[in-house]
């Protein structure tokens, strides 16, 4: 399968440099940080505020896993002998935000630890951590999407970094200027806010509307970035 062979080459990458590593640990770390002050401090058997600085983190790490994406193989001159393999646009996105997906998700997993850890001192709830996790995962995902696309607009790793964290930080932000809104400014911020969207999971409750806001901007945003590689290396 074409998109598997782009996403093992992509994997490979991040694991033949410091990158992952780096990223994962510093991650394990804040987390961790986070979770052992938040239980301290509480002495609740909960993750509603671990979750919550965990999703702020994504707003860093995102950039930081995508900005070389596609930049790499633009200012390299790489994109266009890879377009002349048989793999299409399609395949290229795919296995390359799937591969950066991966190490999000080996950071996360690693992570599984906090509720294991909260098992040995009593009975914790384990269902706003299970929608916890949901939402946490969607809203990676939705990140690593926009980051993937803003790789694909420059072949400068920097200003793609930048233009990811600045989405980002807006879509969380956006969140708190709705609390000085009134009327349809305040329904429109609440609805594009990626807080609002990801605070109901955090406190176990599921909603469709929610994870169809994450799953939608990841769709988005991985035909976007088709597009945008389609448009520079085609016309």
């Amino acid at each position: 399968m074409k998109i598997w062979a782009v996403y093992r080459k992509e994997l490979r990458s991040y694991f033949c440099s410091p990158l992952a590593y780096t990223v994962i640990g510093v991650y394990l770390a804040l987390s961790g940080y986070f979770f052992s002050v938040i239980l301290v401090t509480t002495k609740q058997l909960i993750m509603t505020g671990v979750f919550a600085n965990m999703g702020l983190m994504l707003v860093f790490i995102a950039p930081i896993l995508t900005m070389r994406l596609l930049t790499a193989e633009e200012s390299e001159g790489t994109m266009e002998l890879l377009l002349t393999t048989p793999v299409t646009v399609f395949d290229i996105v795919v296995g390359k935000y799937l591969a950066a997906f991966t190490v999000f998700l080996m950071g996360t997993v690693l992570t599984l630890s906090f509720p294991l850890f909260l098992c040995t001192y009593g009975s914790p709830d384990f269902g706003p951590i299970i929608t916890g996790y949901t939402g946490f995962v969607l809203l990676g995902g939705a990140f690593l999407a926009i980051g993937l696309f803003m790789s694909a607009t420059t072949d400068n790793q920097v200003i793609a970094g930048v233009l990811t964290f600045g989405v980002g930080l807006a879509l969380w932000i956006v969140g708190w200027l709705a609390e000085e809104l009134t009327g349809k400014a305040r329904d429109i911020a609440n609805h594009i806010s990626a807080v609002q969207r990801y605070e109901g999971f955090l406190y176990g409750v599921l909603d469709l509307s929610d994870v169809t806001y994450f799953i939608t901007i990841i769709l988005a945003f991985v035909f976007l970035t088709c597009f945008a590689v389609i448009k520079r290396n085609c016309f």
